[in-house]
């Protein structure tokens, strides 16, 4: 019964993320670009601040998927890579942390267009 729980609210604040960019379009200027610029900068203020890490552990996926999780991972490499390294840290933190989830979505969108044209399938 924990991991439907757990399940429930990765799902909720997930789809919480969600509904304030929908509403950020519908409602607003904003382009969808800056709404998302705007979601990985609020995720690295919040990490910084100390606001985002409980959420994660709160809400696993639903908090590290979206790209406020992004914007948390950039921050959270930058601070070890600061940590480690000192100021050069604050350079390649963020590049290091990101590099798996950026090569994979890069592999898999090469994947994507070698198998689909035009957004049909091939065969």
């Amino acid at each position: 019964m924990e991991i439907v729980l757990r399940l429930l609210w990765a799902f909720l604040i997930g789809g919480a993320f969600c509904v304030v960019a929908q509403v950020l379009i519908d409602k607003t200027a904003l382009t969808p670009a800056r709404i998302l610029v705007g979601f990985v900068v609020a995720g690295v203020l919040l990490g910084a601040l100390g606001l985002y890490k409980p959420l994660v552990e709160f809400a696993g996926a639903g908090a590290t998927t979206p790209l406020t999780g992004f914007g948390y991972l950039i921050y959270k490499g930058v601070r070890e890579a600061v940590d480690a390294r000192g100021l050069v840290g604050a350079l390649t933190g963020g590049l290091t942390a990101a590099a798996g989830g950026t090569a994979a979505a890069l592999v898999f969108g090469l994947l994507a267009a070698a198998v689909c044209r035009g957004g049909k399938p091939r065969g």
